[in-house]
């Protein structure tokens, strides 16, 4: 195990155990903690670890397959793994920031995250940390199984007792963090056939915008370029159209375009960048905020349904396959197809629409509205040499997984909703500390007051 600094120290000794769904930022974290505070953490992940899951994603970018438990969002490391590695946060208050940040360099991130006012670590470092984070996991007495999907909950008299594993396999449990991440709908689904509460989510979706990383340097530097002494430029964008937020997520300087889809018959875009961010295009989300009120459609699904909706829509009309509806940006805002397409960094290829007839007119008529705005914030951002690739569609969950003061589930006590796959996270650091919020009210559960107060 790495020994760049003590911040993490398990106990020698474990007394107690707790099932850990998901192996995300908040699955590790939850189970570091564990470590800490003398509990035993059970990991299960259904899908493949790092080294395995580059595989799938090589076939997914050559090949178009999408393998539904191997991809860009599940798999050891969770979505954060081949998405960035960004680490900067707002939320200061939820919780222990800089602890977080020293454990990741005690596993090997550099120490400059430690200071950085927005921290980076990059998709090319982040599986190496990953895989020691694993590592102390199991040396200290945890257990990790991937390909592990959870099929089932037991409960009786409203507490949780185990998990089925893969159809056939029961682990007993009296306390389980679901740390699934926002793309395990199944899960959603299972936790409403037991009948318990889930609540439809407001969340966001859009387009990811690619620009050449030049030009938003020139932009943001005032015609300063290829300068070695200043970073890749990035921005951040936000305006109000009509009352309604829509803003710039998850920008990505010399970064590149991915397919992020889960399962057969939708297209999900989303980005990342190198350690070095030394790539020739900038990309980003632009995404428009949806609320359940919006929607006719008043189930806990809602939100979702509609999101599933736009991703299957864009698969068939980019001809059933991977290769994402595409616009130069102009164009979409005169509602003209594009004659041709500029390079991109999506490797399975675009097809050229009109995105104002794939989108849902809520979305294209704001985006438009906002495109139109950034224009005026950034001069030169309007132009037909940025593309933009439809769907952003994964930016948080559209559905909340209900949870008290506790943090334990309203209807099934011992079941700790968590993270972004819950509706409460939104990156990587606020799911990691969440992670370790709802391993610390278990132990406050579990055990005397004073015992709590002399770990934390």
């Amino acid at each position: 195990m790495p020994k760049i600094n003590e911040s993490f120290q398990p106990k020698n000794e474990l007394n107690g155990e707790v099932g850990i769904v998901g192996f995300g930022p908040a699955g590790m974290f939850a189970a570091l903690r564990a470590l800490e505070l003398g509990l035993k953490p059970i990991i299960f992940e259904r899908g493949k670890d790092v080294r395995s899951r580059r595989r799938d994603l090589a076939i997914l970018n050559k090949e178009s397959i999408v393998n539904p438990e191997s991809n860009y969002c599940i798999g050891e490391g969770g979505a954060g793994t081949y998405s960035d590695g960004k680490l900067y946060t707002r939320s200061k208050k939820r919780g222990d920031v800089q602890r977080t940040l020293e454990w990741f360099v005690q596993f090997g991130a550099e120490d400059d995250i430690l200071v950085d006012a927005h921290p980076h670590i990059g998709t090319n470092k982040l599986p190496q940390i990953i895989v020691a984070m694993r590592e102390a996991i199991l040396e200290n007495g945890g257990e990790v199984h991937f390909e592990s999907k959870i099929t089932d909950f037991f409960s009786e008299n409203g507490k949780i007792t185990g998990l089925e594993i893969n159809g056939k396999e029961k682990r007993n449990f009296e306390n389980v963090i679901l740390a699934t991440g926002h793309s395990a709908r199944d899960i959603f689904d299972l936790i409403h056939k037991k009948g318990w509460q889930l609540n439809a989510k407001s969340f966001a979706l859009g387009v990811r915008i690619e620009h050449p990383q030049e030009l938003i340097d020139k932009i943001q530097y005032h015609g300063r370029v290829n300068d070695d002494f200043i970073p890749p430029a990035s921005y951040s964008l936000v305006t109000q159209v009509n009352g309604r937020g829509v803003y710039s997520f998850c920008m990505c300087p010399g970064g590149i375009v991915a397919p992020c889809a889960t399962a057969e018959g939708e297209v999900v875009t989303n980005g990342w960048s190198p350690s070095k961010r030394n790539n020739p295009f900038a990309n980003s989300g632009i995404v428009v905020s949806i609320s359940p009120d919006d929607l006719e459609d008043k189930s806990p699904f809602a939100c979702l349904n509609f999101q599933k909706e736009v991703e299957q829509k864009c698969w068939e009309m980019a001809g059933k396959e991977q290769k994402v509806p595409a616009q130069r940006l102009l164009d979409f805002i005169e509602g003209k197809q594009s004659k041709d397409l500029p390079i991109s960094s999506y490797q399975p290829g675009m097809t050229s629409l009109d995105l104002n007839e794939v989108l849902p007119k809520i979305i294209s008529d704001n985006l438009k509205e906002a495109f139109l705005s950034f224009g005026e914030k950034m001069k030169d951002f309007m132009t037909n040499e940025a593309v933009i690739h439809a769907p952003e569609s994964r930016t948080s969950s559209p559905i909340q997984v209900p949870r008290g003061k506790d943090l334990q589930h309203p209807d099934v006590k011992g079941l700790y909703p968590c993270a972004e796959g819950a509706g409460y996270a939104g990156g990587i650091i606020s799911a990691a500390i969440d992670g370790m919020k709802c391993v610390d009210e278990i132990v406050k559960k579990e055990y005397f007051y004073y015992f709590y107060k002399k770990n934390r």
